[in-house]
């Protein structure tokens, strides 16, 4: 049993060099083909889980809109997610990804209006090769990803124009702004144009480019349509009661705008922004019971 022991213990010596070697050689390389695979499941999930947005910003304006109003709300924030899926991969994706192509430099994408182009079924059988950017992702993983803010840019006219605005004009003008007008400004920041290239401006996840292009359209829509009527009664508002919370989106919007998790520091990079995220979105929280409520105001 002891000299067992000892073989035991001098066979540990012996490799305890080969183990230390072994810690000083560099990893093993992630092969191109583990990348784009990765990548592309990223943009994919990013995308499933930023298309929650839909549900709550159907709550959030079904909750501040009268009760006789909820359905339509609901039904707007629905339908626009099915009309900008198609827009946006009929005109708007390579309007806002010229690609280098320019029609007019730094203004205006060449390849309009020609439709999104997906690669070929199963890569064309090349494999890798068959993609259109091999070191980054495929190209429908990226559409879903930029479609769902491109659809949200529409969500903020629809509850800007709550009350307002009929479905089928309001439809026509979210075929306008998915097709025409949304992918046009990002192109000027994420397609190379002369936001990004010409004086610096740097957008990461749409707080800009996003935000103010649909508060934009939504307050040219508000000037046209006017006040909501009966919206007040008695200087004071008659909205139902319906909770709601936008936390994937919040979440999920930025991590996905980090864009490649191929290497450590952009992977860090995700759960960083993550972490920022659910902290933001969870903030107001506490100053929940300062509200005014009832019992808080002075008779």
């Amino acid at each position: 049993m002891k000299s067992l022991k000892l073989l035991s213990l001098a066979a540990l010596a012996i490799a305890m060099p080969s183990l230390g070697l072994a810690q000083d050689e560099a990893a093993p390389a992630v092969s191109d083909d583990v990348v784009w695979i990765f990548n592309s499941l990223l943009f994919l999930i990013g995308g499933f889980l930023v298309f929650f947005m839909a549900a709550g910003f159907a709550m959030l304006e079904g909750g501040l809109v009268r009760s006789k109003n909820v359905t339509m709300q609901m039904t707007k924030n629905v339908a626009l997610y099915s009309l900008a899926a198609i827009m946006y991969w009929l005109i708007g994706y390579n309007l806002m990804y010229p690609l280098g192509d320019w029609a007019i430099e730094g203004y205006f994408s060449g390849l309009f209006p020609l439709p999104g182009a997906l690669e070929a079924v199963g890569l064309g059988g090349s494999g890798l090769e068959g993609a259109d950017d091999a070191a980054y992702a495929a190209t429908g993983s990226d559409y879903i990803f930029q479609l769902m803010f491109c659809a949200a840019t529409a969500s903020i006219v629809s509850g800007a124009l709550a009350e307002r605005i009929k479905l089928w004009p309001f439809l026509i003008f979210v075929c306008v702004l998915t097709g025409f007008i949304y992918p046009l400004t990002a192109s000027w920041q994420w397609g190379g144009g002369w936001l990004s290239e010409n004086i610096g401006f740097s957008d990461f996840a749409g707080s800009t480019v996003v935000h103010a292009c649909g508060a934009a359209a939504a307050l040219a829509g508000a000037i046209v349509l006017g006040p909501r009527l009966g919206k007040y009664k008695d200087g004071k508002t008659q909205p139902s009661r319906v909770p709601t919370s936008l936390w994937q989106r919040s979440a999920c919007s930025s991590c996905g705008s980090a864009g490649s998790a191929s290497t450590a520091v952009r992977s860090w990079r995700w759960a960083r922004l993550a972490t920022w995220r659910m902290l933001a979105a969870s903030s107001p929280t506490p100053t929940w019971p300062l509200r005014p409520v009832p019992w808080l105001r002075s008779s």
